[in-house]
């Protein structure tokens, strides 16, 4: 488990800074250190809302490894299959990302669905007990909010286990804190729980 630090601005509340590195995102990772191995020099990113895709592209993109389209599944796709030609001219690799909050990429146009289907798919899939932990920890430390180093072995097993969980969960802390003007503890967790999951789920655990 691990963190790759971008090299962006410092924004408000919520802007990440750093890619948590752990079981669901490894594989791709690894993957965009040889960007010039890729099929055609072109991969294409696919993950869960709020997985990290955005930093992946960004990073890539930062780091000179090649050019990132980010979002490209709402991209026009003519305009889409210009920049895979000009990427190929150019001999420069191309990252694509595409949620999968819909469900597979379709893609309509046929010359644009042979060039990506013949592209390497990678996957970030679901956090594991560890990323979760470390996610829970990163959303804690960007919003100043303290959390206790127990905090995590209570929140983990009862809590949404996806990204997009794991930054609700903590936002939801933070506000019940404020709003109850007390320290983010054991009844502050279990109250946003309770919120994002149902009343049921946490006390049966």
């Amino acid at each position: 488990m691990g963190q790759i630090a971008l090299p962006l601005a410092p924004g408000g509340v919520g802007a990440v800074s750093r890619i948590v590195v752990g079981n669901a995102n490894r594989t791709a990772l690894e993957a965009m250190t040889a960007a010039h191995a890729w099929p055609f020099r072109t991969a294409v990113l696919l993950g869960p809302p709020r997985s990290g895709k955005s930093l992946i592209a960004r990073w890539f993109t930062e780091n000179g490894a090649g050019e990132a389209i980010d979002d490209a599944d709402r991209m026009d796709e003519t305009a889409l299959f210009h920049r895979w030609n000009r990427a190929q001219e150019s001999g420069t690799p191309l990252l694509l990302t595409a949620s999968l909050e819909q469900g597979e990429w379709r893609i309509a146009l046929p010359d644009l669905a042979s060039r990506l289907g013949a592209a390497l798919h990678l996957r970030i899939g679901a956090p594991d007990d560890a990323m979760l932990a470390e996610l829970i920890a990163l959303h804690a430390e960007l919003r100043g909010l303290p959390l206790s180093p127990d905090a995590a072995a209570y929140l983990v097993p009862r809590m949404e286990r996806t990204h997009i969980g794991a930054e609700r969960l903590v936002a939801a802390i933070d506000r019940l804190s404020l709003e109850r003007k007390a320290a983010p503890g054991p009844a502050i967790w279990r109250e946003a729980l309770e919120e994002l999951m149902g009343p049921s789920e946490p006390r049966l655990l």
